[in-house]
């Protein structure tokens, strides 16, 4: 596989922001497409339990500021791990299930990350309408691993990423048992998509 030109096409991912109680966020989920790899990336259906691919950020805190309307989520530079599941587990009732398998690259983001939340006034109702995030992140890592019959390495296909997320503002419930809190007060599915940033060249 050539390693893909700048801005081309890098992947696909959906996933879901957890935040805890005490304001930690992570983000987790899987890939829907990744550029370079061959075969099914999932073992039957597309879904999370089925998915080969999956990634899981480090936990960081991310302060808001508001400019009207909108709400601004600044997420410091930060890391996040892709994951080969050869045996898919999947469970976004389990965020940690998508950091099992063996880690296969990290990332880290290059700099500060601006999330965008607009409201909107519905007659006498103000409601989140809307968020995006744009995000840049180099490959820092990478280890060599067979998939489908072939052997791949995530650094001879790209340096890194800039991806383009859009997240829900209706929340998803995270499950507990009573009378136990839930261990995430919110809950935000999102999707991305990623463009390249070259990789390296020898010698370069």
């Amino acid at each position: 596989m050539s390693p893909l030109l700048s801005a081309e096409l890098a992947w696909y991912v959906t996933g879901r922001f957890y935040r805890t109680p005490a304001g930690s966020l992570a983000d987790y989920g899987y890939f829907l497409h990744l550029s370079g790899i061959e075969g099914a990336l999932f073992s039957g259906a597309v879904g999370e339990t089925t998915a080969h691919f999956t990634f899981a950020a480090r936990p960081f805190v991310a302060p808001d500021v508001d400019n009207g309307a909108l709400t601004l989520g600044l997420d410091p530079a930060g890391e996040f791990s892709v994951y080969l599941q050869r045996e898919p587990a999947g469970d976004f009732d389990r965020p940690d299930s998508f950091a099992q398998g063996e880690r296969i690259a990290t990332f880290r983001r290059t700099g500060l990350v601006v999330g965008t939340t607009l409201a909107a006034q519905i007659g006498a109702t103000s409601t989140s309408v809307f968020a995006n995030n744009v995000f840049s992140a180099r490959l820092i890592d990478s280890w060599p691993f067979e998939f489908g019959g072939r052997r791949y390495d995530l650094s001879t296909i790209l340096g890194g990423v800039t991806q383009f997320g859009t997240a829900a503002t209706t929340p998803i419930a995270f499950p507990a048992t009573p009378p136990a809190a839930p261990i995430y007060d919110l809950v935000l599915p999102f999707t991305g998509s990623a463009i390249a940033l070259s990789a390296p060249q020898p010698g370069g």
